[in-house]
């Protein structure tokens, strides 16, 4: 095993920063988020160094969990919390077998059907995939949830904005006042509205002052689900 000296710049960088990353957030870094704060533009670079670091005993890595780096001795002036054992525990640190992963499968906005995939969860691609924490998956499956990121700004009193990416659980039904994804047969769109059942019609109930709510017939709405949490795009 290299001491950490001994380690390239960049390795001793990307140590760091994944000790600095998981105190600060209670997880690991993505190997994305670890080449834009060791300014590494290659991913593939990213992961061969990770690889390496591996090799020289300073990380453990799931490969199929993308954030899946653990560090797992204690580096030179870092942080003894975020240090993981090799069952993945940690001193009062999350560990990324917390994280869930549900597909981002979309858009909510007008335009063509939303199907919603049968296999959810069952498939990888980690380019499609968010990370939640269970406190953000309402302590469901992360197979019970997937992701549509949100266009336009009807929910924006409702801290929804354009961007944004809401996390839903698949369900048929809501209660009347629950934020809802609904499929508008009628329109051919998609619409991400508070949910009314008024008699033989259906109120969708934006969020912003100067919208008007949207009146439907039952037989030409399908909830395709609840919204669980949000997940805040950066300005």
């Amino acid at each position: 095993m290299k001491t950490f000296d001994e380690l390239s710049a960049r390795q001793r960088r990307i140590l760091k920063f994944i000790d600095r990353y998981t105190i600060e957030n209670g997880y690991p870094p993505t190997i994305r988020e670890i080449g834009d704060a060791t300014e590494t533009k290659s991913t593939s670079v990213v992961n061969y160094n990770l690889n390496k670091l591996v090799d020289e005993g300073y990380l453990d890595r799931e490969k199929r969990v993308s954030r899946g780096v653990r560090l797992i001795v204690r580096i030179p002036n870092g942080h003894p919390g975020a240090v993981f054992g090799g069952a993945g525990k940690a001193n009062g640190v999350r560990t990324s077998d917390k994280l869930g992963q549900v597909p981002l499968i979309g858009n909510i906005a007008a335009g063509a059907p939303l199907p919603v995939p049968d296999d959810i969860g069952q498939y990888y691609d980690e380019e499609d995939m968010i990370d939640a924490t269970p406190m953000m998956l309402g302590g469901l499956d992360p197979s019970e949830v997937f992701a549509l990121r949100v266009q336009g700004d009807s929910m924006i009193d409702a801290m929804i904005s354009d961007g944004d990416v809401v996390l839903i659980r698949r369900q048929p039904l809501v209660s009347n006042g629950e934020m809802a994804a609904v499929w508008l047969s009628d329109r051919g769109e998609t619409t991400l509205k508070y949910f009314h059942h008024e008699g033989e019609r259906v109120r969708l109930q934006p969020a912003h002052p100067l919208m008007e709510p949207i009146y439907v017939n039952t037989a030409d709405c399908q909830v395709q689900g609840k919204v669980l949490s949000v997940v805040r795009r950066l300005r």
